[in-house]
């Protein structure tokens, strides 16, 4: 009987015909060599089609790959099936940190760099900005060591290649000495206050989430990430731009219990348990959503605002939460933030996907203006030729994954349509 398998949010049943659990690198060589269509599967966090395949499914959850410090370049290479939850408590041991981490600690590394997933601040770029070499098997069955400082260039679309590339097996990541930090919150931040003093609000903290549900033309919760350091105030001032001070701690969306979020009310705390939304041990939630983002060059921030909060009335039965983020940034081909800064808009929805379906329209619509693009992993409508039109160095990541990928191994009707689609010419 063929194992179905659906992703995290249960909203996407994979359709692969056979799921591998290799525990070693040559099981991997096997199933690539012995394969005419293999995708690879994360931890599942993405929401749409891009790791299915209609043939092999490959999962490297079980792959042994122990950790490897270096430190003269301060580096750790990991397996590609290790989320970042499973990394961190290690990196700490050893008197480390990674720069930045996404609002989730369960995803995992390989997944979140392939699709240019981020954390959050001023100054931090996407996740996958991290990584200065990985190890693939490439459509041969043959193993390869690509590196920023070998392949200079080149590497920009390496990293995040949305898996069509090969299968990443380890990554080696740039690392930064252990630091603390502090989690405060303050809410019903006006929008119009928001408006008048967003780069200082950014520029608060090392990172910074606002959270929303675009009513009342407010900011629901502003969390501030601080980095402790000699010179930091611990005293907080009991008012941000109008905005008070929480007493308590709070979660995201409103009615829902704190219990599993990251301690706030300016605890201190190792990096790690601080830059997630929520706690290494627990997870946040059943997975009962659906989650859309959308990167913006960062002038259009106030504009973009605006123009998501003229749907309100639209957006209010389907909502759950919206969080916006700033990221910093980057020389990744594929990422939205290639060559700008960028903020992201972030909708977690309901788990109504018909209901979801007709609105997201209405939004790129609005934010059409701004050339929004999409994050990769998550659920948008826009046009194969829109979201190709994106990104400047489209013909170059094409003749990339040819040239490593001839027979369209790793290919699959996600890549097909959003990234060669009629633009393609070979």
């Amino acid at each position: 009987m063929v194992e179905k398998r659906s992703n995290w949010a249960d909203n996407y049943t994979y359709s692969a015909a056979r799921i591998h659990y290799p525990e070693t690198i040559e099981q991997v060589q096997a199933l690539v060599s012995g394969s005419s269509k293999l995708r690879v599967l994360g931890s599942g966090h993405s929401f749409n089609a891009i790791a299915d395949t209609p043939e092999d499914l490959v999962s490297l959850s079980r792959l042994n790959s122990p950790l490897e410090f270096d430190h003269i370049h301060h580096t750790v290479t990991v397996g590609a099936g290790i989320t970042y939850g499973e990394l961190c408590e290690q990196l700490q041991q050893e008197g480390y940190a990674l720069p930045n981490l996404a609002s989730l600690p369960h995803i995992s590394i390989a997944g979140a760099c392939a699709t240019a997933t981020h954390g959050s601040g001023d100054h931090n770029g996407n996740l996958a900005t991290s990584v200065s070499a990985i190890e693939i098997v490439t459509a041969n069955g043959k193993l390869a060591q690509l590196s920023r400082d070998q392949h200079s260039e080149q590497f920009g679309g390496m990293v995040v290649a949305l898996g069509g590339l090969g299968v990443v097996t380890r990554l080696t990541l740039d690392l930064v000495p252990a630091f603390e930090m502090r989690q405060d919150v303050y809410e019903d931040l006006s929008l119009a206050q928001l408006a008048d003093h967003f780069d200082e609000i950014e520029a608060s903290a090392y990172s910074v989430s606002l959270f929303t549900d675009w009513q009342n033309e407010q900011i629901s919760q502003v969390w501030l990430k601080r980095r402790i350091t000699p010179d930091l105030t611990l005293d907080l001032a009991d008012e941000l731009f109008g905005a008070k001070l929480a007493t308590t701690q709070r979660h995201p969306i409103a009615n829902l219990s704190a219990e599993n979020c990251t301690e706030q009310l300016g605890i201190p705390g190792h990096w790690y348990a601080r830059l997630p939304h929520f706690r290494i041990g627990f997870m946040p939630s059943s997975g009962e959503e659906l989650q859309t983002e959308y990167l913006i060059p960062r002038q259009h921030a106030i504009a973009a605002f605006h123009a998501v909060a003229s749907l309100q009335d639209q957006l209010a039965p389907l909502l759950q939460v919206s969080e916006i983020r700033t990221i910093a940034a980057d020389t990744l081909w594929m990422s939205p933030c290639y060559q700008q800064a960028c903020v992201a808009f972030h909708f977690t929805w309901k788990k109504d996907w018909e209901a979801v379906k007709l609105l997201l329209p209405r939004i790129e619509a609005q934010l059409a203006t701004f050339e929004a693009r999409p994050h990769w992993g998550k659920l948008f409508t826009m046009p194969a030729t829109y979201v190709q039109s994106l990104y400047p160095k489209l013909g170059d990541f094409q003749r990339l994954l040819h040239n490593y990928d001839p027979q369209s191994k790793f290919r699959n009707p996600f890549l097909d349509t959003y990234i060669f689609g009629q633009s393609y010419s070979g």
